[in-house]
């Protein structure tokens, strides 16, 4: 379990894959590669590529990988949007050229007495001016392929990541949709409102026609918002006002509904059909009577919409229609960055979801 823990550590950050094995292999061999390609030594004549020519090299590479993957994993952490791209990516390889430079170059000093005696020893030579040049054209050239290939496999991660979040909220909405569809047509709940309408007929006509202009109102627009992935608030508020006067006809004044919400956020938006589920939700598990007269509150909080009701469970449990919170916490999780938040009281359920800001 430790184990586990400890290679998820380098898997869960910015980097996107567990980068061990490149860094081990990819230390080793451009260690190995520059000083051949860039300073002429050799491995079967002279002047010989021995060790002791070679670990000056190592060291300088490992210190320049490690510090420029730190440097990838800042720059991505302070430019986690998007739209920040471009500016991470001048960013980042502003710092990385500073830092290959300033540690290509100290570490370069500190180790100069030993390559220059290994220099000599192979009868090599170069200035420290020719050292200085090769060496940071050899860095510079070989941290930026790195670079390189590190964002490649990160933007491939990412383009992965999005398909796969644009594919989750179809399917997702797609869920939302027909789950809707077929709690709104399932015999039961056709069975309810034709007998609500078949008692409301005889007794007040007007109110009959009032009762089926707003059931078809409330199944158009649950195919109107089938492609939708969010819809204005001011149009969600008109379809419940619609979908309350069902439950109000039927359950008369066992249930009162409240809905307060102020101007200024009816142009904000939130998932379609979200607030339906809640209030169905708030119907389906709780006692609804004369003595226990059921009370739902729909309200706009600071930058949420609360649904709340007064919690008198049923004792027995009611079928799932498969949908619910977990479908609008999924759905929100792929619009936006807030939460939907649930609160389960002594008295009260209390349900707040996000209002996302028109863009």
């Amino acid at each position: 379990m430790n184990s586990y823990f400890y290679v998820m550590r380098w898997v869960n950050n910015k980097i996107g894959f567990d980068d061990r094995p490149v860094m081990a292999f990819g230390i080793t061999l451009f260690s190995f590669v520059v000083p051949i390609i860039f300073f002429g030594w050799r491995l079967g004549g002279p002047p010989q590529l021995s060790w002791v020519s070679y670990w000056p090299c190592l060291a300088i590479t490992a210190a320049i990988w490690l510090g420029s993957r730190c440097i990838l994993i800042w720059a991505r952490t302070r430019y986690a949007v998007f739209c920040q791209v471009k500016k991470r990516l001048w960013v980042q390889m502003a710092v990385i050229l500073a830092y290959v430079l300033v540690v290509n170059n100290l570490l370069g000093a500190l180790l100069f007495e030993d390559c220059e005696q290994v220099m000599r020893d192979a009868g090599r030579t170069l200035t420290p001016q020719d050292v200085i040049i090769d060496s940071n054209a050899a860095c510079i050239l070989c941290t930026f392929l790195v670079i390189a290939i590190y964002e490649s496999i990160y933007f491939v991660n990412e383009l992965r990541m999005s398909v796969e979040e644009k594919e989750l909220l179809k399917r997702e909405s797609l869920q939302a949709q027909l789950s809707a569809l077929k709690t709104q047509v399932n015999p039961h709940f056709l069975f309810n409102n034709l007998n609500t309408l078949s008692a409301v007929i005889p007794d007040n006509p007007g109110q009959a026609i009032d009762f089926v202009q707003q059931l078809s109102k409330v199944y158009r627009h649950i195919l109107e918002v089938r492609d939708e992935q969010s819809i204005v608030l001011k149009e969600e508020l008109e379809v419940l006002e619609a979908y309350a006067f069902l439950l109000k006809t039927r359950f008369g004044d066992n249930l009162n509904i409240s809905i307060r919400v102020t101007d200024e956020n009816l142009q904000q938006r939130v998932v379609p059909l979200s607030l339906q589920i809640l209030m169905e939700n708030a119907i389906k598990h709780n006692i609804i009577s004369a003595a226990k007269p059921l009370q739902i509150d729909v309200y706009a909080g600071r930058e949420q919409l609360v649904v709340s009701n007064t919690l008198q469970k049923k004792n027995q449990l009611v079928e799932s229609t498969g949908i619910g919170l977990d479908n609008i916490r999924n759905r929100y999780r792929l619009l936006s960055d807030r939460k939907v938040e649930v609160e389960e009281g002594p008295d009260s359920f209390t349900v707040r979801i996000p209002l996302i800001a028109v863009k």
